[in-house]
C-alpha cells in the first residue's frame, strides 16, 4: 500500500492475467467490504514496480483518491489526514492477501508479457 489513505476497491493486475481466478478467491471474503474491483491494467508509481521489473509479481491496490493534490508526500502529509477506518480496512485486506499468498504451494504466476 503506497498511496496512504484510501479504502482498498479491489487490486490491479499489472497486465498479468494469470492471477485473476486467484485474486477473484481471495477478495470473496471482501465482497461486503467494498473489495470487489480486479482491473487488469498497469498502474505505475508506487514499490510494487520494483519487483515488477525483475519478474517478481508486484501488485497494487486499488484505493479511494483522498486529497492526494494537497500535500501528499510533503511536510502537510502528516498523521492526523489519515482515515482510520480506511487503514483498518486496508490492513485486513493487506494481511490477508500476504497470510494466502504466503500459504500457496506455488509461486503466483509471473506476468509474461
Amino acid at each position: 500500500m503506497d498511496n496512504g489513505t484510501g479504502k482498498y476497491r479491489g487490486i490491479y493486475l499489472q497486465e498479468n492475467d494469470m492471477v485473476r481466478p486467484i485474486f477473484e478467491e481471495w477478495m470473496k471474503p471482501f465482497a461486503d467490504m467494498g473489495v470487489t474491483t480486479i482491473a487488469i491494467r498497469n498502474t505505475g508509481g508506487t514499490d510494487h514496480q520494483s519487483f515488477d521489473a525483475v519478474g517478481l509479481p508486484g501488485f497494487q491496490f486499488i484505493q479511494d483518491e483522498i486529497e492526494y493534490d494537497r500535500g501528499y508526500h510533503s511536510v502537510m502529509d502528516t498523521w492526523e489526514r489519515l482515515i482510520m477506518a480506511d487503514l483498518r480496512h486496508n490492513a485486513i485486506v493487506t494481511a490477508s492477501f500476504a497470510y494466502n499468498a504466503a500459504m500457496r504451494d506455488a509461486k503466483l504466476p509471473e506476468n509474461l508479457r
